[in-house]
């Protein structure tokens, strides 16, 4: 059961909520629809947190009537991806919103509290992979999890990964974002006792093509325990590594 559904039995167990209003909150419309966007109000009682909007595609008019409505219905922290500078200005103009040029992720209201039964561990190949890990990092603190950043630990000069290997052994989830051959989800699987969750990034020459390379060389992992997610999908990876890093049973 989500964090979210437990917060309301829990207030209500401990008498601080009642169940008339508990009902209440439980019965609010599952989704509205505003012609341009259907908004899912439940999506946190079914999956423990609210929906995110994904910016690319949606013009700043869209965003903002979104955010507009979230608040309404009192979601109180919004994640915004794919969000482009321009468009964060505008937005600005109306919400209140905090944003970072790297990952072009976008913040209503706060970060989350870690409440994570672990550590979260980001790791790039490379500094060019950075803004695809600094996606996945910030979702990751978005949702309430500590992270560690390791930036720049490719196969090319292994003894920098090496150098953390407490801290990626102690780790309860690790992100490992790759271009080029994609080799660190492989190298990093060998040597961790967690759930190793691979991005393949499209930075890399010709035959890289555009990250499908180190996609399949994640895929073809000898390395037990690494799954993968889509090119460059840093949201992905933080999502799933917030899910592992809240399981009850976990380190």
């Amino acid at each position: 059961m989500n964090n979210e559904m437990l917060s309301i039995l829990q207030k209500v167990k401990e008498g601080e909520l009642s169940i008339e209003d508990a009902a209440l909150q439980l019965k609010v419309d599952p989704f509205k629809d505003i012609d341009y966007a259907k908004i899912d109000f439940h999506r946190k009682y079914r999956q423990g947190y609210g929906e995110v909007i994904y910016g690319e595609g949606k013009t700043s008019e869209q965003i903002i009537g979104i955010i507009s409505l979230m608040l309404e219905n009192n979601q109180k922290s919004i994640l915004i991806t794919r969000l482009s500078y321009e468009k964060y200005k505008e937005i600005s103009k109306v919400h209140n919103l905090s944003y970072d040029k790297d990952s072009r992720i976008g913040i209503v209201g706060d970060i989350k509290k870690p409440d994570g039964i672990g550590k979260i561990v980001v790791a790039t190949g490379g500094t060019s992979d950075i803004p695809i890990a600094q996606e996945a990092a910030l979702t990751s603190e978005f949702l309430g999890n500590e992270v560690l950043r390791l930036y720049d630990v490719g196969v090319s000069g292994l003894h920098r990964l090496l150098s953390y290997t407490d801290d990626l052994m102690s780790a309860s989830v690790v992100i490992a974002i790759a271009g080029m051959e994609g080799a660190l989800a492989s190298v990093i699987g060998g040597l961790v006792d967690c759930p190793v969750i691979a991005v393949p990034t499209s930075i890399g020459y010709g035959a890289s093509f555009n990250g499908v390379a180190a996609l399949l060389s994640m895929l073809n992992s000898c390395a037990s325990g690494v799954s993968v997610v889509n090119i460059d999908n840093g949201f992905g990876a933080g999502y799933m590594a917030s899910m592992i890093n809240h399981m009850k049973g976990n380190k």
